[in-house]
């Protein structure tokens, strides 16, 4: 996907601004959307292979794959590799087009999202324990990738800096976690307990 998106803009200039639009839309979504319970077994990527392989009712201790009555099925923590490959990606079709609009270096796009994928991963369970806390981190991102999106579409008529960028996007994420952690202190202080989501 990095070497596409490259070989894109080098190509056709104007993918710039459809990145750019993606990434708003992204952010815009993000913001309206309103939080769901999550369901793995609607999950579109989990309907396809199950209609490609049959798959246990349960975990078969480590083995992805087992084969029970001459039938080779898949495990259920095949399934769960399967939805953390799928998301990571889902996370560079938003990630790629934001880091086009820092730099078109192939190198660094690529090592900037290896190393925010292994960061994302060792920080999940730090992440999964303050999500809750963090009620206004998801706006902040999505107003993290609408300041992208605009930065892209703007870059003919006026060039922000990298410094800048990151200035911006460093008070945004500042301000979200500020504003949660204000927001949990009120909630704690009027007896109303730990936000819900």
């Amino acid at each position: 996907m990095i070497v596409a998106g490259a070989a894109l803009i080098t190509k056709f200039a104007w993918i710039i601004y459809v990145f750019g639009g993606f990434l708003i839309l992204t952010g815009i979504k993000m913001i309206v959307k309103r939080e769901e319970q999550i369901h793995p077994e609607r999950n579109p990527v989990v309907k396809w292979f199950k209609r490609l392989m049959p798959v246990t009712a349960d975990f078969r201790g480590d083995k992805f794959f087992v084969r029970e009555n001459g039938l080779r099925m898949a495990t259920p923590l095949f399934v769960v590799l399967l939805l953390v490959e799928f998301t990571d990606l889902i996370f560079a079709v938003d990630s790629i087009p934001a880091i086009f609009a820092v730099t078109t270096d192939p190198f660094i796009v690529y090592t900037s999202n290896v190393f925010a994928i292994l960061g994302l991963r060792a920080l999940y369970f730090v992440l999964a324990g303050v999500m809750q806390e963090c009620e206004y981190l998801k706006p902040g991102l999505a107003a993290v990738l609408v300041f992208v999106g605009v930065k892209m579409l703007v870059a003919d008529l006026y060039k922000i800096s990298a410094a800048v960028s990151l200035g911006v996007v460093a008070g945004i994420l500042a301000v979200a976690v500020a504003a949660s952690l204000v927001r949990v202190r009120y909630r704690k202080r009027s007896g109303d307990g730990p936000p819900t989501s």
